[in-house]
């Protein structure tokens, strides 16, 4: 009869066995609040110790596991503590777990039946602050799930009551989110305006730059350019509450002009959990930017604004705008203005598969859509076209477009510019005047510290040196500032000009830049279609903003003859006039005023008529006798040549030199061909003398060999 184990006096459910091994005690508390502050929790966590003393554990065979203070319970993936003893488990090396509650041990059902199966399978108790529990016997199974069942029901509800909370307080407006730099809450809860006059006027500078240049990398670049930095407030960190002044970069920017604080607006929800993008561990990943129609609470007016919702919006819109490296804005995206030749550059969209196309800088610019080749199994560009062929289509089009308007486009540019440079003088002034005040109390500090005590006074003469120096760093940029030339008005004579700049703008657009073009087109022009129906034509439909839309077509130069429209039609027209004696350029004189053009031009060159004849072996009569071996009883010169075995030029320069006799040579008036008379002895004369010149030619290149 097998005996039956020991039991432990201290408990039932006690064996020497699990005395054998360690007991580990789980110490966990949710968040580093309840770790700074709970601290009696905490304490009663550490005395479980006593208890594993108390049931018969000796000291050392007690480990304490206390990784995971601070960490969610909801998620087992970035708790070490969680992960070691489940591993020691695996290793049969663990009698009991102890735990103040279920809760302290699991969140979720995943991790808790985790924990239940291979307690059950390697034989560990598990304790809480009620009992002892072996998962192999039923009524503690089943009283074990009941607890992690509840104690995930007590998260969820726990997180829905703070939800809802949260959501009652953004509704009547007493939720406290955190504040952009420009802007302060005071003690009793209002928000105002940042009394630093630097902080404003940056932000000022930052939007009216953004409004005029349209790009968020250009304002990065102009700031740069001007040495001038943003004003970041730091919500956590070392820095906390803190506004520090740094570089410029594109997040602090775009974090600017998208934030509709600026604008007086109130908005909870912006970014939302994306639960299938999240990181297991990490709860803050995952959160995606959503639409303002996603927003899960909007309200107007509750801050100061800086900027009017209108211009808020225009922004976005801007910024939607911009977006057309994003396939999924690309169809409706005009992209930001840029200073290449190519003035439809984001405009333009292939007529076949409804992508943008680029602009290809060659020796002659092309429009070239390539997102068959992208998204499909395409081999070749889509369409690609002449870049000043349609050009020259959209530009003629937006000069009648404009004929009713008038513009002062020049005047709005030197307004705009001197109202930057005002913005950015005062943005130096107090630049200047910060620099100073630091410098000023760099020197208090100094002056009320005791001399004796070097250690401390060192370190702030030190930083009054710098202070300093950063003063007169900034007086020479803002010196070298003022220097540069102020932007003058109109004269009277121009004014006078851009009064009817509609009449104008034709004959000033060539002296514009590429930007100004493009931004002069884009004013009313939304995008421009292209499709190629035929190699050597191009249909263009413009979409104006208004949503109307105009098509026009034009013939764009090609490469072969054999892909002109009508080619067939074009030969059969050559043949027929050629046949009836028309000279080549008669024909092309005919076939223009006939509607037909060749594959350069838009119209026909008696070049192109000769090269499609020789092509056909068409020739004229004069050809015909030139290219004959003997007409009548007499030679050509093709046809003596060949009688002689030598080129045409060898019989020319037989008659220029006159080796054959003139009175033996006939030179045609009207075909201007030369006729030579049979003549035996002319010919054996001409065969010795060309023989003679043989055998010379080979002796003279045997001497030079040798």
């Amino acid at each position: 009869m097998t005996a039956l184990p020991a039991v432990n006096l201290a408990h039932p459910k006690l064996t020497p066995s699990h005395l054998a091994r360690l007991a580990y005690i789980s110490v966990r508390q949710s968040s580093a609040k309840q770790v700074a502050q709970n601290r009696e929790s905490q304490d009663y966590h550490y005395r479980l110790q006593q208890r594993a003393i108390a049931l018969g554990w000796t000291a050392d065979q007690v480990r304490v596991v206390d990784s995971d203070l601070g960490r969610s319970g909801s998620e087992a993936t970035a708790r070490t503590g969680f992960q070691e003893i489940i591993t020691a488990i695996s290793l049969g090396q663990v009698g009991m777990v102890f735990g103040y509650e279920v809760s302290r041990l699991a969140r979720n059902h995943r991790d808790w039946y985790t924990l239940l199966d291979l307690a059950a399978m390697f034989g560990t108790l598990i304790a809480d602050n009620e009992g002892v529990y072996d998962p192999r016997l039923y009524n503690d199974r089943l009283l074990l799930g009941l607890k992690g069942t509840m104690s995930e029901a007590e998260l969820h509800l726990l997180r829905q009551r703070l939800d809802a909370g949260r959501l009652n307080q953004v509704r009547r407006g007493a939720y406290r989110q955190h504040l952009p730099a420009g802007y302060l809450r005071l003690a009793d809860g209002r928000v105002v305006q940042d009394p630093d006059d630097q902080v404003r006027h940056v932000i000022e500078l930052i939007v009216t730059q953004f409004t005029q240049l349209g790009s968020i990398n250009k304002v990065l670049r102009y700031l740069r350019r001007q040495h001038l930095r943003v004003p970041r407030l730091h919500h956590a960190g070392p820095h906390a509450h803190e506004l520090l002044w740094q570089e410029a970069n594109e997040a602090a920017l775009t974090q600017i002009l998208t934030n509709p604080a600026y604008a007086g607006a109130f908005a909870y929800g912006r970014r939302q959990a994306d639960l299938p993008t999240q990181r297991p561990g990490r709860p803050a990943t995952g959160r995606r930017r959503q639409p303002m129609e996603a927003w899960l609470h909007l309200q107007q007016g509750v801050y100061p604004a800086s900027i009017s919702w209108e211009q808020y919006l225009a922004n976005q819109e801007r910024l939607h705008q911009n977006g057309l490296r994003f396939t999924e804005l690309r169809a409706q995206a005009q992209g930001v203005v840029r200073a290449g030749s190519g003035i439809l550059q984001g405009l333009v969209i292939g007529g076949h598969c409804g992508h943008h196309m680029h602009t290809v800088y060659k020796k002659t610019p092309r429009y070239v859509c390539r997102g068959l080749i992208r998204t499909a199994a395409a081999v070749s560009d889509c369409t690609s076209v002449r870049a000043p062929v349609v050009e020259a289509l959209v530009v003629a089009a937006f000069f009648t477009a404009i004929q009713p308007a008038q513009l002062d486009a020049l005047e709005a540019i030197l307004t705009a510019q001197r109202t930057e440079r005002s913005q950015l003088d005062q943005v130096w002034q107090d630049q200047l005047q910060r620099a100073r005040y630091e410098a000023h109390l760099a020197q208090r500090q100094y002056d009320a510290v005791d001399p004796a005590n070097r250690l401390v006074a060192a370190e702030l003469e030190r930083r009054w040196e710098a202070a300093l120096q950063q003063v007169r760093h900034t007086e020479e940029d803002y010196a070298q500032f003022q220097q540069t030339p102020s932007p003058d008005g109109i004269p009277p004579d121009l004014r006078t000009t851009f009064q009817h700049i509609s009449q104008q703008l034709p004959e000033l657009w060539p002296r514009l830049t590429n930007e100004q073009q493009k931004a002069l087109l884009r004013s009313l022009i939304q995008q421009v279609i292209i499709r190629r129906p035929a190699p050597d034509q191009v249909c263009v439909r413009i979409v104006w903003l208004s949503g109307a839309y105009s098509d026009h077509t034009s013939l764009t130069p090609i490469h072969r003859e054999q892909d002109v429209t009508g080619y067939a039609h074009l030969m059969a027209r050559v043949e027929a006039l050629w046949r009836e004696g028309y000279h080549d350029r008669a024909i092309a004189e005919q076939l223009t005023r006939e509607g037909f053009h060749s594959a350069r031009c838009d119209h026909i060159t008696p070049i192109s008529i000769q090269k499609m004849r020789l092509a056909h072996h068409w020739y004229a009569p004069f050809e015909q006798l030139r290219r004959a071996d003997v007409v009548g009883e007499e030679f050509t010169v093709n046809g003596l040549a060949k009688e002689l075995a030598v080129n045409e030029g060898t019989i020319y320069r037989f008659i220029y030199r006159q080796i054959i006799p003139a009175q033996l040579v006939r030179h045609e008036p009207h075909t201007g061909i030369y006729l030579i008379a049979p003549d035996p002895a002319l010919l054996e004369h001409l065969r010795e003398r060309i023989a003679t010149q043989k055998r010379r030619n080979g002796m003279a290149s045997r001497a030079r060999h040798a």
